[in-house]
């Protein structure tokens, strides 16, 4: 099993909108370095889902639930998604600033390239966030 980060505009697509319909596709990721981590993508990989603007924070978890495969709605078949079902809310938010705060996470891509929209976690920090979490 490998753990994973994604962003997503809360205005646009929140972790309650996930919850609602309760499997959804994530898509519209165009970054080559975060497709080259969706491809890596597995059923029963957990995903944290981060809410990018005012909020910037991990809110919730979600399990990947497909093998990446092409966009439909993409002409370019590099484009690919995963469907993903909502698991759990965090117990609370773990914000961007406590992230940045927090020495163990000084080289996680998180804070190194903030523009980057779906990359690796740690099984260090997958524990260390839902202990901030508590």
């Amino acid at each position: 099993m490998a753990y994973w980060l994604a962003k997503t505009e809360p205005e646009s697509f929140s972790y309650a909108d996930l919850q609602r319909l309760g499997r959804d596709r994530w898509n519209g990721v165009k970054n080559f370095v975060a497709l080259k981590h969706m491809k890596s993508m597995k059923p029963g990989d957990f995903i944290f889902i981060y809410h990018t603007g005012r909020e910037k924070a991990i809110v919730g978890v979600a399990e990947i639930v497909s093998v990446p495969y092409p966009d439909p709605a993409a002409t370019d078949r590099r484009f690919i998604v995963v469907d993903v079902e909502p698991r759990y809310l965090l117990g609370r938010p773990v914000t961007l600033k406590e992230i940045k705060a927090t020495a163990a996470f000084y080289h996680w891509e998180l804070v190194r390239q903030p523009r980057l929209s779906v990359m690796p976690v740690s099984h260090e920090h997958w524990e260390l966030i839902h202990a901030m979490a508590q």
